[in-house]
């Protein structure tokens, strides 16, 4: 039907295919990393087969034309693009937990009770900075949720010091309820994987 010559295929098509390739083995390359540090067991070596795949053809492409550097700028850009595109995903479906430290010389009981508000544990207590009294402040909350709480934070402290930092795992502690028709991977797993 389409007659394509071996040229336009040399030109456009195999590197188009190179790149596409890069692209998604590098997103799933960055996916696989976050939950290799998160301790997923299940889709870290599911993820990482098919990045292996893809990265086959990838690579085999380019040991077919070694000569043809319009092959090597696909393999590059794909694995440039790639990386962002991971990194995209993985901002968009925020898995895991932070903790987020909060340090405000001024009162933070109106902050603290905010946050309690909407379900979150709160730790806090006084402490002594560089210059002076602070309240020392600390919640534990899935990544999902920084916007708002920093968003608090903001609201009530706009000059206040704070850290977000990733949390492996948690045990016990206050969180908001569930939405009961979100269901998580592990709770899937936990309910009908045996």
């Amino acid at each position: 039907m389409f007659n394509i010559s071996s040229e336009t295929s040399s030109l456009i098509i195999l590197p188009l295919l190179i790149f596409t390739a890069r692209v998604l083995d590098m997103s799933l390359d960055t996916m696989r990393i976050i939950f290799v540090s998160r301790g997923n067991k299940f889709l870290a070596p599911l993820l990482g087969f098919f990045e292996i795949m893809i990265w086959l053809f990838a690579i085999g492409q380019i040991m077919q034309h070694l000569t043809n550097i319009t092959y090597y700028l696909a393999y590059a850009g794909g694995f440039a693009t790639g990386v962002f595109v991971g990194m995209s995903i993985e901002e968009k479906i925020a898995v895991g937990t932070v903790g987020i430290r909060i340090i405000t010389k001024n009162e933070a009981t109106k902050l603290v009770e905010n946050v309690r508000s909407k379900g979150y544990g709160v730790t806090c207590f006084d402490g002594e900075g560089a210059t002076g009294q602070v309240k020392l402040i600390y919640t534990i909350i899935k990544r999902k949720d920084v916007n708002n709480v920093v968003g608090m934070i903001k609201r009530f402290h706009p000059k206040a010091f704070y850290t977000i930092e990733e949390i492996r795992s948690v045990n016990e502690g206050v969180s908001p309820p569930i939405n009961p028709y979100r269901i998580s991977l592990r709770t899937f797993k936990m309910l009908f994987i045996k």
